[in-house]
């Protein structure tokens, strides 16, 4: 393992900023590069000590001989489908030619470059040819390319998935044009950054083209239908109609779904040309479990995280939902409804702690017990399980615990408690105390509700239940203010 630093281009991007983690995981030097820093510092491994950080762009050359300077790689992970008021392709292919000339001045001996899968012909999108060209421009560098192409990512935060999740959720029936039945094979995003990983360590990978897809090959139709079944939604139906141009389908789903009509229209024109891995070497040099399309999903939405039964005398390892994890604000948790409330205290965040980490034990939920017990009564009359499920301790909680309707995600005391619930809801429920310490002995503690709702049910039961939400978070941090014996400054509000 090199004993220089990494670099990755698009560092604030979906694969980016999951590929940062795994190769500080794997004890690899990072220089993460993004056009500002700033958007790096919530990241949770913004502050790791193997992490550099570097402002550059792309389409500035004379920012980018410092960003490279020492490296002994770089991940190409950047696309400029987005770019508005600008000729993408252009940008790409300017993007492309300025990382290679600097890449080869500075001397890096990798570039490994993801990019999409696509027969050569004259009717590939314009979006598919050019990532082809990108890897054609960087290839013709002196530094070797591994590049590695692949269909739809699945994973929560992924523009492809986003649009599928979105439209199958809101629309029941689709007005779809004829090439709904175009072959794709698509792969899970944990399979894709393991691939990405692993390839630096694989000296066969090395200058090589290779073609990466999860174990099924699936048409559109046969995809939208499969997150249906997972996400418990009606089967979709589909009414064919010609002359549907990329342009109105993009400004469709921007209306339906958080993605923007620039990067969802030359995705929908991709989905004209048949996606399918023409070779699998990359299966021998790189061996890995290769996720069903079905199991993709399933870790995205998480659905096992509300519907499994948990052993009450054993704490397992929590589940969080990956929108919430990957904080992918863009996409996913674009549209995560929230309710929260903050009161502030004269006092420390050590004060007010211990009624944290009661709530659900001998001292209930502050008020509000009657209208737990009697969600869940509702979750156990449609076979849910979180009236059977108790605390492991009275006073103290670690992550995994079970607080009878919540699990223990995460735990940092005393200044956060985040908690995943396992009743049966239409979406992801997300229950968080953050609390702060504040200047001239204050603390303010915010008490936040998130719920990522799935189809339309989710929507309903958001509406329904909003108020409902609403006084049960303002009555549990008033009665828990008042009960902490602490000045109550401000709020709730």
């Amino acid at each position: 393992m090199s004993s220089k630093p990494i670099l990755i281009t698009g560092a604030t991007g979906y694969i980016g900023s999951r590929l940062i983690p795994r190769l500080l995981n794997k004890g690899y030097r990072v220089r993460a590069m993004a056009r500002s820093a700033a958007k790096l510092g919530n990241r949770p491994w913004s502050s790791h000590h193997r992490l550099e950080v570097a402002e550059a762009d792309l389409l500035e050359p004379q920012s980018l001989p410092q960003a490279l300077r020492g490296c002994c790689a770089v991940y190409y992970l950047v696309h400029s489908m987005s770019t508005k008021g600008k000729d993408f392709v252009r940008a790409d292919r300017e993007a492309a030619t300025n990382l290679a000339r600097a890449a080869e001045q500075e001397g890096l001996q990798r570039i490994v470059y993801l990019s999409g899968l696509g027969e050569d012909n004259p009717k590939l999108s314009t979006h598919l040819r050019s990532r082809s060209e990108v890897g054609q421009i960087l290839q013709q560098s002196t530094v070797p390319t591994t590049i590695l192409r692949s269909a739809i990512i699945l994973g929560s935060g992924s523009a492809s998935f986003e649009l599928v999740r979105h439209l199958t959720e809101k629309l029941p029936i689709m007005i779809v044009p004829f090439w709904i039945d175009t072959r794709s094979q698509p792969i899970s995003v944990s399979n894709v950054l393991q691939y990405l990983t692993d390839c630096l360590e694989k000296p066969e990978t090395v200058g090589e083209t290779f073609d990466i897809g999860g174990p099924e090959i699936l048409t559109y139709r046969e995809l939208l239908r499969t997150y249906a079944k997972i996400a418990g939604l009606y089967r979709p139906i589909f009414i064919k109609v010609p002359f549907l141009s990329p342009r109105l389908l993009a400004k469709c789903a921007q209306a339906l779904t958080p993605v923007p009509a620039e990067l969802s229209k030359p995705l929908i024109e991709g989905m004209r040309n048949p996606v399918v891995c023409k070779e699998s070497r990359i299966r021998e040099v790189i061996p890995q479990r290769l996720m069903t399309s079905s199991e993709a999903m399933v870790k995205s939405l998480q659905v096992l995280c509300r519907d499994r039964k948990f052993d009450l005398l054993k704490s397992e390892e929590p589940f969080p939902p990956e929108w919430f994890v990957e904080g992918d604000e863009r996409y996913a948790a674009h549209a995560v409804r929230e309710s929260s409330y903050r009161v502030r205290l004269q006092g420390k965040a050590s004060d007010f702690w211990p009624l944290v980490e009661s709530i659900g034990g001998y001292g209930g939920w502050y008020g509000t017990d009657t209208l737990w017990r009697i969600r869940g009564v509702l979750d156990w009359l449609v076979g849910g399980y979180a009236m059977q499920a108790g605390r492991r301790d009275q006073a103290h909680l670690r992550e995994g615990d079970s607080l009878g309707y919540w699990r223990v995600l995460d735990i940092k005391p005393p200044y956060n408690l985040l908690l995943l619930s396992e009743m049966k809801l239409p979406g992801d429920a997300i229950l968080e105390f953050q609390i702060q310490d504040m200047p001239g002995g204050r603390v303010e503690v915010v008490l936040s509700v998130r719920f990522l709702p799935r189809g339309v049910s989710g929507l309903l039961y958001w509406i329904f239940f909003r108020r409902v939400h609403r006084m049960v978070i303002r009555t549990m941090l008033r009665n828990m203010a008042r009960h902490s014996n602490l000045a109550i400054l401000e709020g709730p509000e």
